[in-house]
């Protein structure tokens, strides 16, 4: 490494956030930058730990020891292009990734893990400031045709590498606009859409035609696709989310939390929505069901639509602040931890399990809810049970159900093609990423269930790399 003793001589730093009372009134991203110094200064810490765990860490397997050397180095062209050679897209995940690289990092031993993230995310900067992240377009063709349907981080991840390839790509996209969950499920205070956009175009220059406003299935047949296409792609992403049937649910106010993201990204982007159709938490009392990611992204957008009063509730117990005897480093530490939105307002709670809703007029009033304790069962699992006498019931004027999702929508298009489903719903596929109907594969959450933005980039590469094996056959 440049410098072996950096990891003794620096500290890890992380850049400045903009204040809380200035971010909460727009929906721009969080982060100021961190001077040039300091970040050599933070690659630097990555020390010569003989085995980088942070590659297993990573979904992607970036060789995040060399890139960190080259930015030490201040040999920055060179980072991003060691940078891009395992990620497509490190603006997307230097943003919004959990970042398990770090979790892996041997300076957790100890010390604090080196700012991989951080780092990731200016080499990428740089490299579009500089010029240097330019298209690629495949310099020969191969003739074949290959759809890829679905434009989240899979989708852009397989349509670009099998351009790359020299196949004749088209991208598909059911909504108005490409990205996915990218454009419409992320709120902009984690990712501004230009971002997104910045990389469209750079695949449009690539080859890539970008097909928005079509649904497959519906607007082209199944039979139309196989007959113009010799691979079909699904990259459609896990979007059946978890409901709640409990009494109450049918009440104005109580919707799915993507219902309610969408939307807010929607109108970030100034499309017309009517009144009586817009989901806000203005001046409402808000619950948020669901402890994860998604559940925050509501606090989040809840604070910043002028919320009366936010309470995330998650029926899990609370983690614990440390790693436990059963979790130890390398593994991803199971431990409790807060996003930048949980900066801005909200109380959470933990187990508690909503028994029904009740309102007046069809329009929500009340959450009824109980405590729960998790114990050790016969069978040695954790089982729920319900506290005796700890029933309550909350004002609510809009609750979002924020309770992940269960498998990839079941539509025209999956039925149509007749693949097999695995247990959980998900698409099945083979070690290529091929379902059981040859010449259609598939990547990402469809395949894998709900899971990381970094994972469905990794999945992608590696069923556009099984398409490309099984076109040279045909």
């Amino acid at each position: 490494m440049g410098k072996i003793t950096g990891f003794m001589e620096y500290n890890r730093e992380l850049p400045e956030k903009r204040p809380v009372d200035e971010r909460v009134k727009d929906h721009k991203e969080l982060y100021k930058e961190l001077p040039a110094e300091k970040l050599k200064n933070q690659a630097a810490r990555c020390m010569d730990c003989g085995v980088p765990f942070c590659h297993n860490g990573c979904p992607l397997g970036n060789v995040i020891p060399f890139w960190n050397d080259l930015v030490y180095q201040e040999r920055w062209k060179e980072a991003c292009e060691v940078l891009h050679s395992t990620n497509n897209f490190p603006e997307f995940t230097s943003r919004v990734c959990p970042s398990p690289c770090e979790a892996s990092c041997v300076l957790n031993l100890g010390s604090q893990p080196v700012t991989i993230r951080q780092i990731e995310y200016t080499i990428v900067e740089r490299g579009f400031k500089e010029g240097w992240i330019t298209p690629q377009p495949a310099a020969k063709k191969t003739g074949k045709q290959v759809a890829v349907i679905g434009s989240g981080p899979s989708g852009m991840a397989a349509a670009q590498q099998l351009a790359r390839a020299g196949h004749a790509v088209t991208l598909f996209e059911r909504d108005n606009r490409m990205g996915g969950i990218l454009t419409y499920g992320i709120p902009d205070f984690k990712l501004e859409k230009w971002v997104v956009q910045r990389r469209l175009d750079q695949m449009a220059a690539e080859g890539v035609t970008l097909k928005a406003g079509v649904n497959v299935g519906v607007d082209i047949t199944v039979d139309q696709l196989r007959k113009d296409f010799d691979a079909i792609c699904l990259t459609g992403g896990s979007t059946q989310p978890r409901d709640l049937p409990v009494p109450g649910r049918e009440l104005k106010g109580v919707y799915f939390a993507m219902e309610a993201l969408v939307q807010q990204n929607r109108l970030n982007f100034g499309d017309a929505i009517s009144p009586e159709d817009v989901i806000t938490a203005k001046g409402k009392k808000v619950i948020i069901l669901g402890g994860g990611d998604t559940g925050a992204d509501c606090v989040g957008t809840s604070v910043r639509q002028g919320a009366a009063s936010i309470h995330q509730y998650e029926i899990m117990p609370k983690a614990p602040e440390q790693r436990t005897q059963d979790n130890p480093w390398p593994q991803w530490p199971n431990t409790f931890r807060s996003s930048t939105s949980h900066e801005e307002g909200g109380i959470r709670d933990y187990c508690i399990m909503t028994k029904s809703f009740s309102g007046k007029d069809g329009k929500l009033e009340k959450i009824h809810a109980i405590r729960v304790e998790w114990v050790v069962g016969a069978d040695g699992r954790m089982q729920m049970r319900e506290v005796a006498g700890s029933e309550f019931e909350q004002d609510a004027d809009l609750v979002l159900l924020a309770m992940g999702f269960v498998h990839p929508e079941h539509n025209a298009l999956v039925k149509g093609l007749g693949m097999e489903l695995d247990s959980r719903g998900n698409i099945k596929v083979d070690g290529n990423g091929m379902t059981s109907v040859p010449g259609v594969f598939a990547a990402g959450d469809m395949a894998r269930g709900q899971s990381l933005v970094v994972k469905a980039i990794a999945d992608a590469r590696a069923a556009a790399a099984g398409i490309d094996r099984w076109l040279e056959t045909k």
